[in-house]
């Protein structure tokens, strides 16, 4: 024999609810963020050759370039080569500029920390249809590191050397930011 109470009536009340809501959901266009793509069937494989590189920072591009078509691959719904030609679609790039500047400084007014700004330029572009299907003319990004200890203004130590870590963060926020807007078109 079951007996009914109120909390019983009322567990059932929400349970009911949440399948309601739950099914009304469903149909609203909500996903998960990753999965899918808003490109045309048509796009099978897409060519990612080296991004330009319109700076002083040496090796720049090919470390974008190598992380943007990693993230692209580990999306796993498209065949990645580094070609621009015999492809269904191409994403190109170009590092237009990149700044490093002090962020914070010491009692001694050195340098305790940098913040390194770029931006480039963006385009996936459907071969198949000469169209431009994303686009971002000028995508920035920034990442800070810690200067090292100095003794002076002008020692070498407080500067060299430490951005190469920031670049490496900065290259894989922005790949799995580009890739996402492209996939995801946000």
């Amino acid at each position: 024999m079951l007996i009914r109470t109120k909390a019983w009536d009322a567990s059932l009340g929400v349970l009911c609810l949440l399948c309601v809501l739950c099914a009304a959901a469903e149909g609203c266009g909500y996903a998960l963020a990753g999965h899918g793509s808003f490109l045309p069937a048509s796009i099978r494989t897409i060519g990612v050759p080296t991004f330009l590189n319109r700076t002083t920072v040496f090796n720049l591009e090919t470390m974008l370039t190598q992380k943007v078509r990693a993230e692209l691959i580990g999306r796993g719904k498209y065949q990645i080569l580094p070609q621009n030609s015999g492809v269904d679609a191409l994403l190109t790039g170009e590092v237009t500029a990149v700044s490093i500047t002090p962020a914070s400084f010491n009692p001694q007014q050195l340098a305790t920390r940098y913040a390194i700004t770029m931006t480039a330029k963006i385009e996936l572009r459907d071969l198949r249809e000469n169209t431009v299907l994303w686009e971002n003319a000028s995508v920035m990004f920034r990442q800070e590191y810690e200067a090292t200890a100095a003794t002076t203004a002008i020692d070498p130590a407080a500067f060299f050397q430490q951005d190469v870590n920031a670049f490496e963060r900065m290259s894989t926020e922005f790949a799995r930011t580009i890739v996402s807007a492209i996939l995801e078109a946000f």
